[in-house]
């Protein structure tokens, strides 16, 4: 393994590990406009997704870009699934649907 790919690996896992950490952090009264501002951003690489489907250089960046929409798309679904199950349990008794 060359030193860039050692980098590259320190880093993504130094990401994950600061990742979690700030995650686990977080208190409950902050998580629903942190998952809404999540949501924006998941929205943003769908956008960005949908463009590297798109593009027509070959058919490793179409398929790698089919497969960065598929995930963008469950990552967005998911999130205001998510956040509308937390918004209903602010809610009161009477008017959760």
């Amino acid at each position: 393994m060359s030193t860039v790919g050692l980098v590259e690996l320190y880093v993504f896992i130094l990401a994950g590990f600061v990742g979690f950490q700030v995650i686990t952090r977080v208190p409950p009264l902050l998580h629903t406009p942190l998952m809404s501002a999540t949501n924006a951003i998941s929205g943003i690489s769908l956008v960005g997704s949908l463009v590297a489907a798109g593009s027509d250089y070959n058919t490793t960046s179409t398929i790698l870009g089919v497969v960065a929409v598929t995930s963008a798309t469950i990552n967005v679904v998911g999130g205001f699934l998510i956040t509308e199950r937390m918004l209903r349990m602010f809610r009161r008794g009477e008017d959760k649907k």
